[in-house]
């Protein structure tokens, strides 16, 4: 294909969302496309499962391009499970050929690869609906579909042939149907993505854990910190406090890495846990408690309280010195859910910016989440 096929004409930018946060997230994608001089409009519907932001005037997308910084960085987006670049939206499928329609569309984006030298536009696709109780029936005719899908893209010279372990590899192309009519058309980019289908890292239950909410803090550590960060920031022989820890969910995580816990609730911790030698038990105050030999590597948190108190007690222990690094979830309020979160960061950054301490600050509703957002905040040492 020639160097101008390669160059792709964005209509609009998808982002899937847990069913009730649409208005949340295109609060948060209409500000963030402003600061990216993306103009256009946010379409939510609620309980829909996705945002949809129209853009004003198509934007030229090179696909090839190591880094994109014509798009938004989805890793900066809170709210966003997967974040799609739309080359088309057909809302008026005939449902007795939405392939043919679907790849016509295609067609007069790009023209189909006769040269068999050319570079593949996409290594992998797939059919996707969104993670409603409507999409969970639209799933079954998204599964059906996928197999003459791919084959299609692939007669055409649009798609790899070769098969891979994962869903998504390299530039993927994406079919969302928003019902059995209406589909968008979209890609992702490699480095600009959920790696997960449907923007959900689906894990499994450990069967020794003691609560469910164990998931919480797992999916935060596979999405914030890499392979490497995590064999050095989270190995054995290092230490954490875990405010509001019983019965012992996100205590679990951090022992099965070898890290000594101070665990620290009124609630009971579970025996198997305690049995293990790496978790000493306080009956404290988590909003009093300080560490047992006054620093530890890692501040945990998963308390139920108000945004604002769990926001200002992490910042008080990353500034005084107490933890190096925390996560922790944020309860959010019924309404008003993207301003809380905005003014806990706003609060959390100055007071580390006031106090000349190096970050890196990473906040996301994770899928195992319900109405909390988890933020991870790395420091750096600070030169002596």
């Amino acid at each position: 294909m020639s160097a101008q096929s390669r160059i792709i004409p964005v209509i609009g930018l998808l982002c899937y969302c847990r069913p009730g946060y649409e208005q949340n997230l295109a609060q948060e994608l209409e500000q963030h496309c402003a600061q990216a001089n993306l103009f256009g409009y946010a379409k939510a519907k609620p309980d829909s499962g996705f945002v949809f932001f129209s853009l004003y005037a198509p934007l030229s997308l090179d696909i090839d391009a190591e880094t994109n910084k014509t798009v938004l960085d989805f890793s900066t987006l809170m709210f966003a499970r997967q974040l799609l670049c739309v080359v088309a939206h057909l809302p008026l499928l005939d449902r007795q050929d939405r392939l043919q329609e679907i790849e016509q569309a295609l067609i007069d984006i790009f023209p189909a690869n006769t040269d068999p030298q050319a570079k593949t536009l996409f290594a992998t696709a797939v059919v996707e609906s969104a993670d409603t109780e409507e999409g969970k029936e639209l799933s079954k005719f998204c599964r059906k579909v996928s197999v003459p899908f791919r084959q299609m893209l692939r007669q055409q010279q649009w798609l790899m042939r070769r098969k891979f372990q994962h869903a998504l590899v390299g530039n993927t192309l994406h079919a969302f149907f928003e019902h059995g009519s209406a589909a968008y058309i979209a890609l992702s980019l490699n480095h600009n993505r959920s790696q997960h289908e449907n923007g959900i890292y689906r894990l499994k239950f450990p069967q020794d854990a003691p609560s469910r909410s164990t998931l919480k803090l797992e999916e935060a550590i596979q999405t914030f910190l890499s392979a490497q960060q995590q064999s050095m920031l989270l190995c054995k022989g290092l230490s954490a406090v875990d405010l509001g820890a019983c019965p012992g969910g996100w205590t679990y995580q951090l022992v099965q890495r070898g890290v000594h816990v101070e665990a620290v609730d009124n609630g009971a911790m579970d025996p198997a846990l305690m049995a293990t030698g790496l978790v000493t038990y306080a009956a404290a105050d988590g909003f009093t408690y300080r560490p047992e030999y006054g620093k530890v590597d890692w501040l945990v948190c998963d308390m139920i309280e108000q945004p604002s108190r769990v926001a200002a007690l992490m910042a008080h222990w990353l500034v005084e010195g107490l933890a190096s690094h925390a996560i922790f979830n944020l309860k959010l309020p019924m309404k008003q859910r993207y301003t809380a979160m905005q003014s806990a960061q706003s609060g959390i950054e100055a007071a580390l910016n006031k106090a000349k301490i190096d970050f890196t600050w990473q906040a996301k509703h994770l899928y195992h989440n319900r109405d909390e957002v988890t933020v991870c905040i790395i420091t750096k040492p600070q030169n002596t």
